[in-house]
C-alpha cells in the first residue's frame, strides 16, 4: 500500500517541503478543540495534527487506514495517555451514532472516490452542535503546491480531486453544507480548515 511504503519519509518531507503549514495546521486544529472534548481523528497519518489535539482533549481516537502510518503517529504521541490509535475505514466508522465532540479528517478528501459517504459518516458520529474539522491542501497558484502533488502522484497517490480555495468552498456548498467555517494556515502549499457545526 501506497501510504504504507511512505509513511517512513512522509513527515521529512512535509517538514522540508511545507514545514510552516505542516505544523500550523496541526495547532490551528487544536485552537477549535476544548479540553472536554472527546475526538476521533480519521485518517491521522503520521499523527501531525494527532499530536496537537492530544494536548487539548479529554480523549483522542486517532484513526487510519496504513498500519505504517498509525505506528508512527503512536509513537509519536506516546506521551499522551488519553490518545488511542486503531486501524479503520473513514467510509465505515465503525462506532454509534453522535459519539464525538469533534471529529477531524486532514488531507483525505481530495483522495477519496466517494468524498459523500465520509461526509456522511463523519456527520453521523459527531453529536449535535459538534464540529466537523476537514483541513485541506490547496493549490493557490499554479507554481509549487501543482509540483508537490506531481512528485507526490509520481510516487503513487491517487488525487481524485484538487481545490483551490474557491473550489474548496463550492465541494461543501453543493453537498448542501451552509454557515461552513474557513480558516487558511498560509506557506507554500497552504491548508484550508473547513468547519462544519452539526445542526
Amino acid at each position: 500500500m501506497f501510504w504504507d511504503k511512505i509513511s517512513p519519509l512522509y513527515d521529512i518531507f512535509e517538514s522540508i517541503y511545507n514545514g510552516k503549514v505542516y505544523t500550523g495546521t496541526g495547532k490551528k486544529v487544536a485552537e477549535l478543540i476544548d479540553s472536554s472534548d472527546e475526538v476521533l481523528e480519521c485518517a491521522c497519518g503520521t499523527g501531525a495534527i494527532s499530536i496537537y489535539i492530544a494536548q487539548k482533549c479529554k480523549k483522542l481516537i486517532a484513526t487510519d487506514f496504513a498500519t505504517g502510518m498509525l505506528r508512527r503517529a503512536a509513537k509519536k504521541c506516546r506521551n499522551y495517555p488519553n490518545a488511542v490509535f486503531k486501524k479503520a475505514d473513514i467510509t465505515n466508522i465503525k462506532c454509534k451514532d453522535a459519539r464525538f465532540d469533534k471529529v477531524v479528517a486532514g488531507n483525505v478528501i481530495h483522495l477519496l472516490p466517494d468524498p459523500e459517504k465520509a461526509l456522511h459518516e463523519l456527520e453521523r458520529v459527531v453529536k449535535p452542535g459538534g464540529k466537523i474539522i476537514i483541513p485541506t491542501y490547496i493549490n493557490m497558484s499554479k507554481g509549487t503546491g501543482t509540483a508537490a502533488v506531481k512528485f507526490i502522484t509520481l510516487l503513487g497517490a491517487d488525487f481524485k480531486r484538487q481545490f483551490d480555495l474557491d473550489s474548496y468552498k463550492a465541494f461543501f456548498e453543493d453537498k448542501g453544507y451552509t454557515g461552513v467555517e474557513y480558516h487558511v494556515v498560509d506557506g507554500r502549499m497552504p491548508c484550508a480548515i473547513a468547519v462544519i457545526t452539526k445542526a
